[in-house]
């Protein structure tokens, strides 16, 4: 994973998503007029158009699996074909607004501590979506599998998604959710890839956490927005992705030695970044 001449690396993971990752693509090249931008694209054994409509940006590199090998491992072969000085990890259903890749690689650019950059999130309807959060508890993510008109009222779920956040400035937080993050390579090489024990999340929030542990930042940058039409597969279709992801949150857990208490590293214990008022 050695540093070259291009600026950002973009490595988009699909999953039969012909329906949404040719948006992604477009507006990931509407980036390019700003920025030198090599494009990775991951296929995770689709049985729809999504390898066809990835070649369609070419010069992206596709990497095809003959089946679905799970977020981490699929994501770590992009990251180890990336040359960029700073990786952005994309889901095939986010759509960057212009600008956004700029805002977030000039924000890295101006804060050496932040290893780990995510924009705003929103919904297709324009939606605020909870993309930054404290690390989870157990008490938590059960909290979360209520019915959303009495999780949303419970008082540690809107601690965990922060809903009480300033979104308008940039913020540190314990961590930005997978759909989007923007990935420092010096970060990159100190934390190692992503955790392939992990088939199905939480991957990215393991990311974060071990990046804070190396000494490393993350932080929430609201100049850049991304258009995030979310797939809860695990919601719509419950089934072995289900308790696959079950057993990634267990052993999350299990490998961070928690369940209750989070650990004592991130929003406790950063202190100002130069040239910003505060953090979360």
């Amino acid at each position: 994973m050695g540093e070259g001449a291009v600026r950002v690396s973009a490595v988009v993971l699909t999953w039969n998503s012909a329906r949404s990752v040719g948006q992604a693509l477009a507006a990931l090249r509407r980036q390019d007029g700003l920025l030198p931008t090599e494009l990775v694209v991951v296929d995770n054994g689709s049985v729809d158009d999504s390898p066809e409509i990835a070649r369609q940006y070419a010069p992206a590199l596709v990497i095809e699996n003959p089946r679905n090998l799970g977020v981490a491992r699929a994501r770590n072969q992009g990251l180890r074909a990336a040359h960029g000085d700073y990786v952005l990890l994309l889901d095939s259903d986010a759509v960057m607004a212009p600008g956004s890749l700029q805002a977030l690689v000039e924000f890295l650019d101006l804060h050496p501590r932040a290893g780990v950059a995510g924009p705003m999130l929103v919904a297709p309807d324009g939606t605020l979506q909870y993309s930054c959060r404290r690390f989870p508890t157990l008490t938590g993510k059960l909290l979360r599998q209520l019915p959303a008109s009495w999780s949303a009222r419970a008082k540690l779920v809107v601690d965990e998604e922060m809903r009480g956040l300033d979104r308008s400035r940039p913020q540190a937080v314990d961590y930005v959710i997978g759909a989007c993050q923007l990935i420092r390579r010096s970060t990159l090489n100190a934390v190692g890839l992503l955790d392939e024990r992990m088939f199905y999340g939480p991957e990215d929030v393991d990311f974060c956490l071990r990046a804070w542990q190396a000494g490393w930042e993350v932080w929430y940058v609201p100049a850049a927005v991304v258009v995030h039409d979310e797939q809860r597969v695990t919601r719509r279709r419950p089934g072995m992705l289900t308790v696959r992801h079950g057993l990634a949150l267990a052993y999350y857990f299990w490998k961070h030695r928690y369940l209750w208490r989070r650990p004592a590293v991130g929003v406790r214990t950063v202190t100002a970044t130069p040239g910003e008022e505060g953090t979360a």
